[in-house]
């Protein structure tokens, strides 16, 4: 009895593809957030496991490093430590549905035209890969990204970089038990506001000794 390697390739990819499926759902539908950060880890490891039957392995193993490996420990410890009020949260819910159905949709429309042009009248690749290339999975991301596209790659850091500095300023908050630095205060401050010299005489210093010691 031969094996086929294509149904074995089928049975990992759909095994792969349903709980990916499923573990993306369990992250919008769970309550606990900690379960949803658990389910979208799920969600990586089989996206990582796709991207590994499809010979992305830099992709596949650089999911697994970044996302799974640190990014994803990060959102665990901070939702763990942090005291989150469920029920405040959900209060409003309703009323942000009309907004969310519409993001939804237009992510929808995006992605369907995308996987439209891509795979409907396409027979061959529009630029195909040298031969070097094309067994070098790696070296052909670098071409991609730092060669033909890296104008949008600059444009979609500096857009990350935007994002990061918004997240910050709108979560700072002015606490009065806060300690912060104020480098106006360091730069332009003075000696003769740190330090001041105090000229006493000997005796008078030996007096207030004295006096401590009996008190």
């Amino acid at each position: 009895m031969t094996f086929n390697p294509s149904t074995l390739f089928a049975v990992f990819f759909y095994a792969f593809a349903g709980l990916l499926v499923i573990s993306a759902l369990r992250v919008v539908t769970a309550r606990n957030p900690v379960h949803a950060a658990l389910f979208l880890v799920l969600a990586f490891f089989c996206a990582s496991g796709l991207w590994m039957l499809l010979k992305a392995e830099f992709l596949s193993l650089a999911l697994i490093l970044v996302y799974v490996g640190a990014v994803m420990v990060l959102f665990l410890f901070v939702v763990m430590m942090l005291d989150l009020d469920i029920e405040h949260l959900r209060r409003d819910y309703k009323k942000f549905l009309p907004v969310a159905f519409l993001m939804g949709a237009v992510i929808v429309l995006e992605l369907s035209i995308v996987l439209i042009r891509s795979f409907i009248g396409t027979n061959a690749p529009v630029q195909p890969m040298l031969e070097e290339m094309a067994t070098n999975n790696t070296h052909a991301l670098g071409m991609l990204i730092f060669v033909d596209y890296v104008y949008a790659f600059e444009v979609a850091g500096v857009i990350l970089l935007v994002a990061i500095i918004a997240a910050v300023a709108l979560t700072l908050r002015n606490r009065k038990d806060a300690k912060t630095q104020n480098i106006h205060q360091q730069v332009n401050v003075n000696s003769a506001d740190r330090m001041r010299i105090v000229k006493m005489d000997s005796d008078m210093a030996a007096k207030q000794d004295s006096r401590g010691e009996k008190q």
